[in-house]
């Protein structure tokens, strides 16, 4: 489990494919502080440590995670977002994300707003994924709050602290990112179709 709130910032030293599979090598400030085994959330994506040597660690994605993610578009040198797994008794500042990736969404708008930064985002209303009005959403691994909700688009606000210290500065119209839905969200919406 993950919160949404980004430690730091990574940059992707290594891409290899072994047959379906990717392995990304990333080079990272926190990488002396994991261990083999380890599960870190990478844009969002729960994936779990390999092996480490020295300021770099590496994990797996396997096809499943390729076919519902971005991951698949990162290149050598970008950057990353990163988080470890949140300690049980320690402050929830986010909200309860589970570094599981529901679907690609596309950027469809960015625009300045004197100071932060207004972001749209469109996705595929076919997979039954919802967001409601200031509910929580999780793109690229970090928490927001939604607003202009509608079926298939809605709109985020970024303080500068975030866009200076997350991959959205890098984030620009038609780029996809990862959307993880509100987890509650998820289950309320499953049993109402029921």
């Amino acid at each position: 489990m993950f919160t949404g709130i980004i430690e730091t910032l990574g940059v992707v030293k290594n891409i290899k494919h072994e047959n379906d599979n990717l392995h990304f090598t990333i080079q990272s400030s926190i990488t002396s502080e994991l261990k083999v085994d380890q599960s870190v959330s990478h844009n969002g994506v729960c994936l779990t440590v390999i092996s480490i040597d020295d300021d770099l660690y590496t994990v797996t994605a396997i096809k499943e995670t390729m076919l519902k993610t971005n991951l698949d578009q990162l290149k050598i040198d970008n950057s990353i977002n990163l988080e470890r797994a949140m300690k049980l008794g320690s402050r929830l500042d986010g909200h309860i994300v589970q570094g599981h990736v529901d679907q690609i969404g596309k950027c469809i708008s960015k625009s300045s707003q004197n100071g932060s930064w207004l972001f749209t985002f469109e996705y595929d209303p076919e997979k039954d994924n919802i967001t409601i009005e200031k509910g929580s959403i999780t793109i690229n691994g970090v928490s927001l709050t939604v607003f202009n909700s509608v079926k298939n688009k809605f709109s985020v606000a970024i303080i500068p602290y975030t866009y200076d210290n997350t991959n959205f500065q890098n984030i620009n119209v038609g780029n996809e990112v990862n959307l993880e839905f509100d987890v509650i969200g998820k289950y309320v919406a499953r049993l109402l179709q029921k």
